[in-house]
């Protein structure tokens, strides 16, 4: 494809929706006030509200946001004393626990291969370091945890007898370490993902890493126009999206373009440009058939000019120099370009934005990718945090770490 005139697909200054909604906290702050009354021994005085997202009954994957390793049970085994450890995610029943409420918010978490076979404080301490194992519910304090909620679907989980928080040992990302009861301290190691979609390496209904449930707390004040189901038909297109290396790049993947797509449309609540006053018509042959102001910003990463929706069209085969104004009325249509745009431009950057995740070049890259003469090397370096900041919130929703390079 041959350079764009404007460094990207679209003029930030121009199609930059003039208010946002309003920021989700950040799990940091979001934490902190739990995370002292836990310490503190106060967690029953809030513990109905911080557990009323977490479903009696239900059964859940549950993945450390440090590592995006997942809670196993050792060998599958359910026996007492059965190490609860983290290790890779593999979708399968030792990585399942069912949660079943006591009271007070707090829950016993057993095995899905043996349900009373539950989450146990190994020495019914109150001290940092006790190791986690599966052991028979017998009603003990040392068995029950209440999920403290952080943001998303990311929780911290406290002791009912220590008041210690389920931790991994040393911020660990290897696999077969054994977690630990620790005092809490806002850390991703004690930051854990519940997933009812199976968790690991089965992805969600769809095959797309994420879940509709994930997309809607990614975009809780989305445009009905911009459908999940929109995304998941517009994923054929470009069938490597999402799909590439292991089960921690692909969310990275999607992570990625999905925070991209949060700041370029004010989390979804933008379909076109706001200013429609501007002529992105520029001297080409075929001209501009749709008329001279009809190539504004569309779409989850807002492409405009004439070229970019004759060289869109042309890739999906539909003919969007005609008639650009599907992008605004086809979720589908829509969802395409935007990934069209990630796949195959470098913009101001040297690879694609697909080849940045897939090769461990970083979200850094993303961002000069879709807009690095306006953002990159110390240009405004706000935009770039704001990109950088939904990465990190998107990578914590889906369970796996953002990695490294995040900033261009």
């Amino acid at each position: 494809m041959r350079a764009f005139p404007l460094p990207r697909s679209r003029p930030q200054h121009r199609s930059r929706p003039s208010r946002r909604p309003l920021r989700r906290l950040s799990s940091a702050v979001a934490l902190t006030g739990a995370a002292v009354l836990a310490a503190s021994g106060l967690t029953l005085a809030f513990a109905p509200g911080a557990s009323a997202a977490v479903t009696s009954g239900a059964t859940y994957s549950v993945t450390n946001v440090n590592s995006g390793k997942c809670v196993d049970a050792r060998a599958a085994a359910t026996a007492n004393a059965t190490a609860v450890q983290q290790y890779a995610c593999n979708g399968t029943n030792a990585q399942k626990w069912v949660f079943t409420a006591t009271s007070g918010g707090y829950f016993q978490v057993g095995s899905a291969s043996g349900t009373a076979q539950v989450w146990d404080d190994s020495n019914v301490s109150g001290a940092d370091g006790s190791l986690i194992q599966l052991w028979t519910y017998g009603g003990g304090n040392n068995q029950q945890w209440l999920p403290v909620l952080e943001s998303g679907s990311n929780y911290h989980f406290v002791n009912r007898f220590s008041g210690k928080c389920l931790d991994v040992p040393a911020a660990s990302t290897a696999d077969s370490v054994q977690l630990q009861q620790y005092t809490c301290n806002n850390t991703a190691a004690q930051s854990f993902n519940l997933s009812t979609g199976g968790g690991g390496t089965t992805p969600p209904p769809g095959g797309f890493v994420v879940s509709e449930a994930q997309f809607n707390q990614m975009f809780p004040n989305r445009n009905s126009f911009y459908t999940y189901s929109g995304l998941t038909a517009a994923l054929s297109a470009y069938p490597s999206f999402a799909t590439t290396g292991s089960d921690t790049v692909k969310k990275q993947e999607a992570a990625a373009f999905l925070a991209n797509v949060d700041h370029e449309t004010g989390g979804l609540v933008y379909v076109t440009e706001i200013d429609q006053s501007g002529n992105y018509c520029a001297s080409e042959p075929y001209g501009c058939p749709a008329g001279t102001y009809a190539y504004y910003g569309r779409g989850p990463l807002q492409i405009s000019w004439n070229f970019n929706y004759k060289a869109a069209g042309d890739a999906l085969g539909i003919d969007l120099l005609d008639n650009p104004y599907l992008v605004q009325n086809d979720a589908s249509v829509a969802w395409k370009t935007g990934l069209w745009f990630w796949n195959t431009s470098t913009g101001a950057g040297t690879m694609t934005s697909h080849n940045a995740m897939v090769n461990s070049a970083g979200f850094g890259q993303t961002i000069r990718a879709i807009n690095g003469s306006l953002e990159c090397n110390g240009n405004n370096t706000a935009e770039m945090q704001d990109r950088i900041n939904d990465y990190q919130q998107f990578t914590q929703i889906l369970g796996v770490p953002a990695g490294s390079n995040l900033s261009c």
